[in-house]
């Protein structure tokens, strides 16, 4: 079974370390062991990954980011930026990631590790609140039911805290989704935005 793109990809066997803290229990295109660690220097103005189970069904993850909730919702849907960030591990890129931003709307990613290997997941946007919500279903494959994720962002002296809630079909495939190292594999992902925020900001 899969669960998101960074998530999956750190739970194939990679050695990673980061930080992340896990409490609780149990159409626009371009082609081209679920335990948190404490560790690292974080970037000035960032946090710790936070992940949580308030539910049977569900994964929380909380993470502060350095940045204006306006750019962290550009690079959560422009193809651009998703290329660059939402990666996990060396090794990977995404060769393609479709998206049609409303209500309704499709979006296709495909990850490619270097040594060809791909993983491809899809889904259907339900809400688009610009820049502050987020909401789409995830699906992996038939061999994984379908979940929903909801992104909402919160501004507060120009940092963005960023609450993701993952809401699976059974308690069953949410603690599956945990063993997969979801913790290690977003707190790589965030990293990587956190940088790419860096040069938007730059940039602007």
């Amino acid at each position: 079974m899969r669960t998101l793109p960074a998530l999956t990809i750190a739970g194939r066997g990679e050695a990673v370390s980061r930080r992340a803290d896990t409490t609780g229990q149990g159409k626009r295109s371009a082609s081209s062991n679920a335990k948190g660690r404490k560790g690292e220097n974080a970037m000035p103005g960032s946090g710790m990954l936070k992940v949580t189970t308030p539910n049977d069904r569900e994964i929380v993850m909380t993470r502060v980011l350095n940045a204006p909730r306006r750019l962290v919702f550009q690079a959560w849907t422009t193809p651009h930026y998703i290329q660059r960030w939402m990666l996990g591990p060396e090794g990977w890129t995404m060769p393609v990631c479709e998206l049609d931003l409303r209500p309704g709307g499709e979006w296709h990613f495909v990850w490619r590790k270097d040594d060809g290997t791909e993983m491809s997941m899809s889904g259907v946007y339900k809400e688009v609140k610009p820049p502050e919500r987020l909401v789409s279903t995830e699906r992996w494959g038939p061999e994984w039911p379908e979940a929903l994720n909801t992104l909402v962002l919160t501004e507060e002296n120009g940092k963005t805290t960023v609450t993701i809630t993952v809401t699976y079909v059974s308690k069953e495939v949410r603690d599956a989704a945990l063993k997969t190292g979801m913790a290690d594999g977003m707190a790589i992902t965030f990293d990587r935005l956190e940088k790419v925020l860096g040069t938007m900001g730059e940039q602007a």
